[in-house]
């Protein structure tokens, strides 16, 4: 599913007009990101949580050289399903 079919979805279920369905799915996501940015932890009980990961540099090596380089500390978003989740996947 992508944004525009949540979007569509939204409004069906809710029964809302599409553009305020493209408002709330915006200011989720908008709110969702500027916790992030402010290095927050955000959990939705029974759906998962969001969180930023630091991963420390090391050296690698380029797969079609075999060049060895230097690969720089990154911070990236990661998602972890909740049980409630994982147990309907599974299910």
């Amino acid at each position: 599913m992508n944004k525009s079919e949540l979007i569509h979805k939204l409004a069906m279920d809710a029964d809302i007009p599409l553009e305020e369905a493209y408002d709330v799915v915006n200011v989720l996501i908008e709110t969702l990101t500027n916790a992030m940015l402010e290095g927050r932890r955000i959990e939705i009980r029974g759906f998962g949580s969001f969180q930023l990961k630091q991963y420390k540099g090391y050296l690698g090596k380029n797969p079609k050289t075999g060049e060895k380089i230097s690969v720089s500390p990154k911070i990236l978003p990661c998602f972890r399903a909740g049980k409630e989740l994982k147990d309907l996947v599974n299910s």
